[in-house]
């Protein structure tokens, strides 16, 4: 995408649904509607990361409260899980854009994530935990240190601690589920 052409229209946002069980033990709907922890970044036009759920331990008491407004980074949290919803925009045909978007992004939202912003592909970056990302809707380009592939909605990549970048090389918004569960390197 050049510098002065147009973002697509963005992607409705997120509807998040929590269910519960009331004091009698019946179930129901306790939220709907869009998740309180959307985050934009200023340097990133487009992109959009939705927290939708976390859990702070593990086993997680089921009927925890939602903590997902307290989260910050990219990192699940000790013995827990982080659930996001990230839209992707169209990457700049500019290299240097593309470099300085994929920073804007790390270093705004994901300073916790080690990466090297030099690195000779942009947005690399490594988290120690086990991923599963859900491609819900576009492509996007999966880019590990030797190799990359396309993901279509429906394909699901399970990224396990390894160096790795994501980039929307068509011309349409890509939207992929992550959630992030703690883990260690051996």
């Amino acid at each position: 995408m050049s510098a002065g052409a147009s973002l697509p229209p963005a992607l409705p946002p997120v509807r998040r649904v929590v269910t519960a069980n009331d004091a009698g033990g019946r179930s129901f709907i306790r939220e709907d509607g869009e998740s309180p922890a959307v985050h934009t970044v200023a340097g990133r036009p487009g992109f959009r990361s939705a927290n939708i759920w976390r859990t702070i331990d593990s086993p997680t008491p089921i009927d925890a409260e939602d903590t997902i407004t307290e989260h910050e980074g990219v990192q699940p949290p000790p013995l827990g899980t982080v659930f996001r919803i990230i839209d992707f925009p169209p990457r700049p045909e500019d290299p240097e854009e593309r470099r300085r978007q994929a920073s804007a992004s790390l270093n705004t939202l994901f300073a916790d994530a080690h990466h090297e912003a030099r690195h000779d592909k942009p947005g690399m970056h490594v988290t120690a935990s086990i991923d599963y990302a859900i491609v819900l809707s576009g492509t996007i380009t999966a880019i590990m240190d030797d190799g990359e592939t396309d993901l279509h909605s429906g394909d699901v990549l399970i990224q396990r601690g390894t160096n790795h970048g994501w980039e929307n090389r068509t011309r349409a918004m890509a939207r992929v589920a992550f959630i992030l569960i703690d883990g260690r390197p051996e």
